[in-house]
Formats: C-alpha cells, sequence, structure tokens
C-alpha cells in the first residue's frame, strides 16, 4: 500500500487559498457593483437637470426629507435656489454623492440639514456624525473656497425626542466646530421648535411628529432667510 506524504498537501491547501481567494473578489466586486441604495433619486435630480436646466450659481439647499419638504420658491421668492434634498438620507451620503449634488452646481450658498437619521439608524454615535459634517465641509472647502455654508442644527421632534441627549451632544459637537471654520454659520433650533414646556411645538409638526408642518417651515425660513442675502 502506496503511503501518503506530507508533500502533497501544500498542493491541495494552495488550491483551496485560490478558491478562497476567487470567492472573496467575487463577493468584493459583487459589493463594488452593488448601487447605492439613494442612487435612484440622484438620477432623478440628474434627469431633472437635462430636462429643466438649474440656474447658474443657485443657493443650493441639500439633505435629508426636511429640505425635501421645504416648499423653496413659496419661502425664499424672488432668490434662486435649488433643492437637491434626498430623503432617508445621513451626512454621509451628501459627501458620498458629493459631485453630483452639490459640485456640480457651484453654488453660491449651501443650506445643510441632515443628521437626526444618521443617529435613528442607533449605530451612529455624535462624534462618528461630526466626522461626517467635516468632511463634507472639507470638500465644499476644497473646490468651493469661498461658498458659505449655512448648517441648520438636527432638529428636536416628537417622533425621536428618546434621542434628545445624543441630538444635543452631536450639535454641540458640529457647533464648536463650526465656531473654528470660517464662512460656515450654524442656526440653533431648540430656542424656537420647544414650548415652554421644554418639548416640541405640536404645531410645528405634521401628524407623523417628525417632518415640519407648513408653520414650522415659516420658522425654519425666519431663521435662514437673513443668511441668503
Amino acid at each position: 500500500m502506496a503511503l501518503t506524504t506530507g508533500r502533497s498537501r501544500p498542493h491541495c491547501w494552495n488550491a483551496w487559498l485560490a478558491i478562497v481567494a476567487v470567492l472573496v473578489a467575487g463577493v468584493a466586486r459583487a459589493a463594488e457593483e452593488k448601487p447605492h441604495p439613494l442612487e435612484e433619486e440622484i438620477q432623478a435630480f440628474e434627469a431633472a437637470d437635462v430636462k429643466s436646466p438649474p440656474p447658474p450659481h443657485p443657493i443650493l439647499f441639500v439633505g435629508s426629507s426636511s429640505i425635501v419638504m421645504w416648499d423653496l420658491p413659496k419661502s425664499f421668492p424672488g432668490l434662486s435656489v435649488l433643492n437637491r434634498g434626498f430623503g432617508g438620507s445621513r451626512i454621509g451620503d451628501s459627501v458620498y454623492f458629493f459631485d453630483r449634488i452639490v459640485l456640480k452646481y457651484q453654488p453660491r450658498t449651501i443650506v445643510f440639514y441632515a443628521g437626526d437619521n444618521d443617529l435613528a439608524e442607533g449605530y451612529m454615535t455624535p462624534e462618528a456624525v461630526l466626522a461626517d459634517f467635516q468632511e463634507f465641509v472639507s470638500k465644499v472647502r476644497a473646490v468651493l473656497p469661498k461658498t458659505p455654508i449655512v448648517f441648520i442644527a438636527i432638529k428636536p421632534s416628537i417622533d425621536r425626542w428618546q434621542l434628545i441627549d445624543s441630538i444635543r451632544k452631536t450639535n454641540g459637537l458640529i457647533k464648536k466646530f463650526i465656531e473654528s471654520v470660517p464662512l460656515v454659520t450654524y442656526i440653533a433650533l431648540e430656542p424656537v421648535m420647544l414650548g415652554t414646556n421644554g418639548k416640541p411645538r405640536k404645531e410645528l409638526f405634521l401628524d407623523d411628529g417628525l417632518h415640519l408642518s407648513t408653520q414650522g417651515y415659516k420658522v425654519w425660513t425666519t431663521l435662514v432667510a437673513p443668511h441668503l442675502k
């Protein structure tokens, strides 16, 4: 009976490693090819730009659904405004799509709102949200060094009141960062969105307790408008 020596094992082992390498490469390639969950919304912006070219150097509003639902022409009549908010987005998503939703428009001012989706997903810390915002500002400064950024603080909402401690910590970190950066403005919301009981004012929200009502947008408009002229 022939004896099996250990000499054949390296060949088997190498073959096994080669198979694993191919499988890992395939998984990595599939991950790269998988589109971003919000890719379709960005493509919709691009299709809209072809159908109706946006104004040159607009005041660009970017961020999550609180931006999406804002009737900008009504709120800021006479100003050249462009809405490129996309629902469910996080700050990191605006970083990811920066070239396609910010840079291409060469905006003269950027109004930015996002952050509560980041915290609501449960795995991002205030420090991580700050880091994403810092990256967004860094991208702006690299290519649009003279463009002002208006950051609207993460809002205190009825639906996400359980996150208020994280929201306050995140806002505090971002506010401190903004104080050290030229041409970036921080707009606080708690002084105007909380009632005398210290809780969110119901009249500023829709029935879902998360998105703003018409009155809520009037409050935001009053806060933002002075920074757009």
